[in-house]
């Protein structure tokens, strides 16, 4: 974490806020072109494998301890603690994620991977992209299909929560950490 002369300390660095809004906007378009546009839809998903991919990659090197793993990730009873009393309006505030949202990350980090996953293993099924020819164009496609749907709307409820959290904490705390993901800096 940095200071500057605003009087606000940067917390996000580029790369995870880039990362950030890169993981919206190519969930959306994945999302929502499900059927219609498989181009466009798959090419979307390859590109949530990579960000995901970053984004544990950074997990481990970033520049920032905000964006370490080391410096977030909790046990889940922490989480769970932490949840409760922010639901109860008295939670400590974190300049990075609190261990709520924390867990929050986790949890999609590994959703968005399993859906993704699927969905290249679907597409090999059908003898696209770079997994076909392999072992997993042998799976079977109906499976497959039934967990990358399951999946894709896991996420999208654990997205529905995470937004909600983020409202929460945002006025519990008196700051917008909308904003704070967009500049990367919040008030000391």
């Amino acid at each position: 974490m940095k200071k500057n002369h605003t009087n606000k300390i940067k917390v996000w660095d580029p790369l995870v806020r880039i990362f950030h809004w890169s993981l919206v906007l190519f969930f959306f378009l994945a999302y929502f072109t499900e059927d219609e546009w498989i181009g466009i839809h798959s090419s979307a998903g390859y590109t949530i494998a990579l960000l995901v991919l970053f984004r544990l990659l950074w997990g481990f090197i970033a520049t920032y301890k905000t964006a370490l793993f080391s410096h977030f990730v909790t046990h889940p009873v922490v989480a769970y603690h932490y949840l409760r009393q922010e639901l109860k309006g008295n939670a400590k505030r974190y300049l990075g994620h609190n261990p709520a949202g924390a867990a929050m990350v986790l949890m999609l980090l590994t959703s968005l991977f399993i859906t993704a996953s699927c969905g290249m293993t679907l597409f090999a099924t059908e003898g696209h992209g770079f997994l076909a020819n392999t072992f997993f164009a042998e799976l079977p496609a109906g499976i497959i299909k039934e967990l990358h749907e399951f999946f894709a709307n896991f996420t999208l409820l654990l997205i529905i929560a995470h937004v909600g959290g983020v409202i929460l904490s945002s006025k519990l705390h008196k700051e917008n950490l909308v904003m704070a993901m967009i500049t990367g800096k919040k008030k000391p």
